[in-house]
């Protein structure tokens, strides 16, 4: 079965910066692609990051130059570090895998989803 935990999540200044970590079990992770997608109140879930089997990584717009997605195969986990964090950057973040895939952008190309991790900007 296929489990996905992420952590790393918390309360943070504006400017300031979060590691986020998500990782998986039950999965032969070299063959996922992986991604990172956030869901901020009353807001419908939006693509944050990507990172593809190869290592090509995807960052949305909102978040390039500050975000960065990487991942470790030995130890079959992604991260997301957060720099220069923003108010509204405040959201639960959600890890997901895609067995073979690109690296997609659209939330609906992913076959297995964590939890989320709870992140707060305060101003």
């Amino acid at each position: 079965q296929v489990q996905l935990v992420e952590s790393g999540g918390g309360l943070v200044q504006t400017g300031g910066s979060l590691r986020l970590s998500c990782a998986a079990s039950g999965l032969t992770f070299s063959r996922y692609a992986m991604g990172w997608f956030r869901q901020a109140p009353k807001k419908e879930r939006e693509f944050v990051a990507a990172i593809s089997r190869s290592g090509g990584e995807f960052v949305a717009g909102s978040v390039k130059g500050r975000f960065t997605i990487s991942r470790d195969n030995a130890k079959n986990t992604v991260y997301l570090q957060m720099n220069s964090l923003k108010p509204e950057d405040t959201a639960v973040y959600f890890c997901a895998a895609d067995l073979y895939g690109p690296g997609s952008i659209r939330e609906h190309d992913y076959d297995n989803w964590g939890r989320g991790t709870q992140v707060t900007v305060s101003s």
